[in-house]
């Protein structure tokens, strides 16, 4: 081919890159300026962990912990991101309805996968994966979440997209 062609040929291919950077020019950004604007998550998205409580009877500060101790979630996580140790309740001041309550229950999310085998794992549905997001920490300790964390719902700051 001649030079004349090869200049044609790549002055051609130069133009289609431009008309590419052109089109997405006009089109808005696809990042989001979390924390400060709602992040848009999938409706079947897995964040942060959270243990559940039974509900309160009427007059009561607090329900009772659903967790009893049992570690199937730890046995269940592919990734050994949980520690739970069990201990006995005491019946005069129980944590939980069973025999045992998660004396301490941790979590994590630096080895965390989210993949919901600690939820599917759980008999009492005490472990489920919010759609909450991870808040961002710069200390690595920060990421281990110990049990009164969990217990506490997480402030989330997300919108749920439409189903396409």
């Amino acid at each position: 081919m001649s030079k004349a062609g090869d200049f044609v040929k790549g002055a051609g291919q130069i133009a289609g890159a431009m008309g590419v950077t052109l089109k997405h020019l006009t089109k808005k950004p696809l990042t989001v300026e979390y924390p400060d604007e709602p992040a848009a998550v999938f409706p079947r998205y897995r964040g942060r962990h959270m243990l559940r409580r039974y509900d309160a009877a009427p007059g009561a500060e607090l329900g009772l912990e659903r967790c009893i101790g049992c570690c199937l979630c730890e046995a269940a996580c592919p990734t050994g991101a949980i520690l739970v140790e069990a201990a006995e309740n005491d019946p005069a001041d129980p944590h939980s309805p069973g025999e045992r309550y998660a004396k301490t229950y941790e979590v994590n999310l630096l080895r965390c996968v989210f993949c919901g085998d600690c939820e599917e794992a759980c008999p009492t549905e005490a472990v489920v994966l919010t759609q909450a997001f991870p808040v961002p920490e710069q200390d690595r300790r920060s990421f281990i979440l110990v049990k009164d964390q969990l217990l506490e719902p997480p402030e989330s700051n997300i919108v749920i997209r439409p189903e396409q």
